[in-house]
């Protein structure tokens, strides 16, 4: 019986490796794929980007970022058959609640480590640790 396989995308390049390895991946296994991307607000939305107009939708914009993403890495066929999950809220949670009843889940590393990698979080580390199903992470080369 074919799974769902659940890949985490943000328009970086490294998240557009995990996404063609997830497809590939979707591919050998027979699994269905689901692309989530994540956004919030940040803490500071007023201070850092003063003069954003009203009209401007962050949902909307994670969005774009998911469609375009899909169709840079995948070809159109393929990207016509993944699920698009857009979830208001922090990145790693967005990514552990969908992969429940997963069969896997795959992001990508962004490769920080040290310092900015304790002030920025870490989303793969943090699915590794928390996921509900089998975890892969996507490095580059």
């Amino acid at each position: 019986m074919a799974g769902r396989i659940v890949v985490g995308v943000d328009g970086s390049e490294q998240s557009l490796k995990a996404l063609r390895w997830a497809a590939a991946q979707a591919a050998l296994t027979g699994d269905s794929l689901q692309a989530v991307i994540g956004w919030e607000y940040p803490a500071s939305w007023a201070t850092l980007m003063p003069g954003v107009p009203p009209e401007f939708d962050p949902e909307q914009l994670a969005k774009q970022i998911l469609d375009e993403s899909l169709e840079q890495a995948l070809a159109p066929e393929v990207a016509a058959t993944v699920t698009r999950t857009v979830v208001g809220g922090n990145a790693a949670q967005a990514l552990v609640d969908q992969a429940a009843g997963a069969s896997l889940l795959v992001v990508g590393d962004r490769g920080h480590s040290g310092f900015k990698a304790a002030v920025l979080g870490s989303v793969s580390t943090n699915v590794a640790q928390h996921a509900p199903c089998p975890v892969v992470v996507v490095r580059g080369e």
